[in-house]
């Protein structure tokens, strides 16, 4: 089943398209925090957002720009703007698709499903991010983006972090972490190892995420 993500502040219409959409089979969310937008798209992974330009705080541009930073999914813009300048702003921001308030439920469907087929047709999936404790790391450029900073990681940084994110909550032993390495062939020693966590906490620890990463002694690491 797709998942729609619905980023609209109008409670009236953002209910009426969860009701109109979810009747073709769609499963739906909506943002509750529009502080943190990308946040929420984190940790939902939907296949296609309907995007509001005018939004509380930051408007619909500025969200489909930090969506485009960790992720290729569909985003369809709403909105009751419908000058030239919204639709190339909406195009050179990442959208793929412009729609014009108000609408037909219908005619909203016939692009959605004319994207998604667009989209997924080759088995893509939206599996491309990791979320954890707001931290979203992308698969697909090695980077992490927190509280809207972006670090890049080297590619042991990140196989070592993407390893400890996929496992939150469990730790992750020091030999298993080279083992992935290692198949990956980019093998490091014990010490090399130590090395490369410590200059991953330093990273970390620059875009505000301090004690991401805790050493369980004699056991290995864990993302609490």
């Amino acid at each position: 089943m797709y998942k729609i993500l619905i980023v609209e502040d109008d409670k009236s219409l953002c209910n009426n398209i969860k009701e109109g959409i979810s009747k073709w089979g769609f499963e739906t969310a909506s943002i509750e925090n529009f502080e943190n937008i990308l946040e929420e798209f984190a940790k939902y992974k939907p296949h296609l957002v309907l995007m509001d330009i005018n939004l509380p705080y930051f408007d619909g541009f500025h969200w489909c720009k930090k969506i485009r930073d960790i992720s290729k999914v569909p985003i369809i813009f709403l909105s009751s703007r419908d000058s030239n300048m919204d639709i190339i702003m909406a195009v050179n921001m990442g959208g793929d698709d412009f729609v014009t308030k108000p609408f037909s439920i219908d005619i909203l469907v016939a692009k959605i499903q004319a994207i998604l087929r667009r989209a997924y047709s080759y088995g893509e999936s939206e599996g491309q991010i990791i979320e954890c404790e707001g931290a979203i790391l992308n698969i697909n450029n090695g980077t992490l983006v927190y509280n809207n900073k972006k670090v890049e990681l080297t590619k042991n940084e990140f196989r070592i972090l993407q390893l400890l994110m996929k496992n939150k909550g469990k730790i992750v032993s020091r030999d298993r972490i080279m083992r992935v390495l290692w198949e990956s062939e980019y093998f490091i020693g014990e010490n090399t190892l130590t090395v490369n966590v410590n200059r991953l906490r330093r990273k970390l620890e620059d875009i505000g995420l301090k004690d991401f990463i805790l050493t369980k002694r004699s056991q290995g690491y864990v993302i609490p």
